[in-house]
């Protein structure tokens, strides 16, 4: 069985934690740096952490736990980015962009915790 990074879930929450963190390097203001720079650099940091140590725990059930709470952390992510959005940091366009790569990433963790659960009930 391969790793964590090895799972498509993790690779596109990767993706969006990049996604994320470059957003906010470069659309919110130096104020927010300890603000909401830092809540949504952590929350989608949270996303692929959490994927990385349900992959890493020895129980189905543990895994499918960590899921769930990676899945909460994209809904986090979600609403510090429309935080921004109000706030004006980035626009509409990039609000949408976001949020689209944010419910592509919430179809995924939910289709590996489908996966994780039928392991589960194989046992």
């Amino acid at each position: 069985m391969g790793g964590f990074r090895d799972l498509v879930v993790w690779q596109k929450g990767r993706i969006y934690r990049n996604e994320c963190a470059s957003l906010a390097r470069t659309s919110f203001p130096a104020e927010e740096k300890y603000r909401l720079t830092d809540q949504l650099v952590r929350s989608s940091r949270a996303v692929t952490a959490m994927i990385a140590e349900g992959h890493g725990r020895f129980h189905h059930k543990e895994n499918i736990q960590s899921c769930s709470m990676a899945r909460g952390e994209v809904s986090e992510t979600i609403d510090h980015l429309t935080v921004a959005l109000d706030e004006k940091y980035i626009d509409e366009i990039e609000f949408k962009r976001m949020v689209e790569l944010a419910e592509e990433l919430i179809r995924l963790l939910n289709g590996y915790i489908r996966h994780l659960q039928t392991q589960l009930e194989k046992k």
